[in-house]
């Protein structure tokens, strides 16, 4: 193949690897080559050998595990940010999204598309709103929020098109390129798909020590936490804990985002960041994951001094969300249907996690009790990818800690949504996986075509 003179040198190799994966010569579990013994291949500099090896970890090609070497990913089962999917027919279960049960969603709109249908002036939703949602939509959120703990003016609540959007208007707006997030070590991949787009870095800490060493040391413009529910591991920090992250963001001048995604599941934990500091927490959250995630409306709480930023990228994105969206939200959360999802959820949850600890408690499983997910630790020499193949060969789908991983450090599990699957059903799909992680093990060497 011809190469452009003008490309940069680690394209041009990373493209040839790339080709390389895609025919079948560098299988799935070959090791790659060190980045030291790819520089002296090519007589490249070991910078642009980790360029390239950054380059296929972002296109999902290869992943890079600490201490043990670059392998190339097996992307038949669950690929990560962006999968290869089965046929339906195909799938028994898929364990790698969170759908929310219990309720007929299409009736529920049915039912609400014809009321609405009924009454005067319906073309108000044909108009344009203003940026954040109208003043009656934010003040139905805000209402909302007050179960959370959260009690703030309706004006400090910006309606998004989801909490993905806001989480990405949140970084984009008030910190700027090459930005240093902190993070967890295994983080919502979400937040990993913002810092590669908006250009941020991404530094994980091991725990709180760990963050405040790094403070030391690096600047630090935000922290991205998930304090009640961490997605992917069920944990929900301690009043002791969020009170110490307070400390540290005050005496370094941090902002928080704190994301409260599936805080409606455990709603006995301690108060959000956002109660304890005002004045530097960014919250963000949406209905997706208690009432429908077809229905993309989120929100972003914001202390006034981050509005007028906030609200100028809304309008460079979305410019606002759209009015039958947030009238459907707004309806919904006025009439207690969503608060009473949120119940179901919570009693569903429950059921489904004293299943998931009968059947994978023996393996280590690691949950919050109310959490709709898991974290499935695999043994150290066992492959993520490679037990999401086999686990796809038999129809059922799982995240890969790869998803969730921060470079350089990385961990050996699988993620397990539980609520999709008929609750009857559950048991015998988790038997299905409590058997395969053994047999899916780490090449021992480098393959021929990697060499």
């Amino acid at each position: 193949m011809v190469r452009s003179k003008n490309c940069p040198r680690y394209k041009t190799i990373a493209t040839e690897l790339a080709e390389a994966i895609h025919s079948g010569a560098l299988p799935p579990g070959a090791r790659l080559p060190t980045h030291r013994d790819l520089a002296r291949d090519h007589g490249v500099a070991i910078a642009t050998a980790s360029r390239v090896y950054a380059e296929l970890a972002a296109a999902g090609l290869v992943t890079g595990e600490t201490g043990r070497g670059t392998f190339v990913r097996d992307r038949s089962g669950y690929g990560g940010l962006e999968p290869r999917r089965l046929r339906p027919g195909d799938r028994v279960a898929d364990l790698t999204f969170s759908q929310p049960t219990g309720a007929d969603l299409g009736d529920l709109l049915r039912h609400a598309l014809r009321d609405l249908s009924g009454r005067g002036a319906l073309d108000a939703l044909m108009r344009q709103q203003p940026p954040g949602g109208r003043t009656a939509d934010r003040a139905a959120m805000a209402t909302h929020l007050l179960d959370r703990g959260i009690d703030v003016p309706p004006a400090n609540v910006l309606l998004t098109a989801g909490a993905q959007h806001a989480l990405d208007v949140a970084l984009s707006a008030l910190t700027g390129p090459a930005s240093v997030i902190g993070v967890d070590p295994l983080t919502y991949p979400g937040v990993k798909l913002v810092a590669e787009a908006r250009h941020l870095r991404l530094a994980a800490f091991r725990d709180l020590s760990h963050l405040e060493a790094l403070l030391a040391t690096s600047r630090i413009a935000a922290l991205y936490l998930m304090p009640t529910l961490h997605n992917p591991i069920g944990h929900v920090l301690d009043l002791a804990d969020r009170e110490r992250i307070v400390a540290l963001a005050r005496a370094h001048d941090l902002l928080l985002v704190e994301d409260g995604t599936h805080a409606f599941l455990a709603p006995d934990a301690p108060p959000p960041l956002l109660t304890l500091a005002p004045e530097r927490t960014l919250h963000v959250g949406g209905l997706s994951k208690n009432l429908a995630t077809g229905l993309r409306i989120g929100y972003l709480v914001a202390p006034d001094a981050c509005l007028p930023a906030l609200t100028r990228l809304l309008r460079v994105s979305t410019w606002g969300t759209p009015p039958l969206i947030a009238e459907l939200a707004t309806r919904w959360l006025r009439d207690g249907t969503v608060a009473e999802l949120e119940g179901r959820h919570r009693a569903d949850a429950r059921r489904r996690q004293e299943i998931a600890l009968r059947e994978l408690g023996d393996l280590g499983w690691r949950a919050h009790p109310g959490s709709s997910f898991g974290w499935l630790p695999l043994p150290e020499e066992t492959r993520a990818d490679a037990v999401a193949a086999e686990l796809a060969g038999r129809g059922i789908l799982v995240s890969p800690s790869e998803a969730f991983a921060v470079p350089p450090y990385a961990a050996s599990g699988l993620r397990l949504a539980l609520a999709n699957p008929p609750v009857e059903d559950l048991a015998a799909i988790l038997r299905v996986i409590h058997a395969v992680p053994t047999r899916a093990t780490r090449p021992g060497a480098r393959s021929p075509a990697a060499r």
